[in-house]
């Protein structure tokens, strides 16, 4: 339970669970949205759904070796990633470090190994100046069943130890939930949220009732 509105905690989750575990009854509702989906991703052919991160550089040169990270920044979606492109991004400060590689029903990757800017891809840069600082534009769409693989594997590469991870993305006005009406508001406009771990001083107000975060941003 989160100790103040606004604060990032951990929900329970079947995700990555033993198959073993007694699942419960299936609804008429449930098998029906199954169905839906699996529709879905017919044209998918025989592209299997995993998550798959290649990087091309690694601290000390071990291939098992975890990344030494002391602060990750991630754009999830177009607008945060074309934030990172246009303010941080466009200068020689940064190289590309690794690529998280994916199929699914609104994203095809290519199956070349080669790390190449484009939009089919998450992308990972590590700042040359501090090779511990490291950024991630995610603009493709991660599906529902593959963000705790998404999870598991780009977090699973780097030490937990001292990490400071943000989170950057977006969701449209129109979904803002407050008393005044949204035609007022200055737009864009920035509110925040955080972990009890994080100490600093916030840049903006933190997010209001009942608003939530989705997807792979609350993942």
């Amino acid at each position: 339970m989160a100790t103040f509105f606004g604060e990032v905690v951990v929900a329970p989750s079947r995700a990555g669970l033993d198959e073993e575990e007694e699942a419960p009854e299936e609804t008429p509702e449930d098998r029906e949205i199954r169905r839906e989906i699996e529709k879905k991703r017919i044209f998918c052919g025989s592209f299997p759904r995993e998550v798959d991160v290649l990087w091309t550089w690694r601290s000390g040169g071990g291939a098992e070796e975890p990344l030494v990270c002391s602060k990750f920044i991630v754009a999830i979606g177009r607008n945060a990633s074309a934030f990172l492109s246009s303010f941080i991004l466009d200068s020689v400060c940064w190289e590309v470090v690794g690529v998280v590689k994916l199929w699914n029903e609104w994203c095809r990757t290519s199956s070349t190994t080669n790390v190449l800017p484009t939009d089919s891809f998450c992308l990972f840069y590590r700042l040359i100046s501090d090779p511990t600082v490291l950024l991630c534009q995610c603009s493709c769409y991660v599906a529902e069943d593959q963000q705790f693989q998404w999870l598991e594997k780009v977090f699973g590469s780097m030490q937990k130890e001292g990490l400071q991870v943000t989170i950057l993305s977006t969701c449209p006005v129109a979904d803002y939930k407050t008393q005044e009406s949204t035609l007022t508001l200055a737009s864009p406009f920035l509110k925040a949220l955080k972990t009890k771990e994080f100490q600093e001083q916030v840049c903006c107000p933190l997010l209001e009732q009942p608003n939530i975060v989705r997807d792979l941003p609350a993942a």
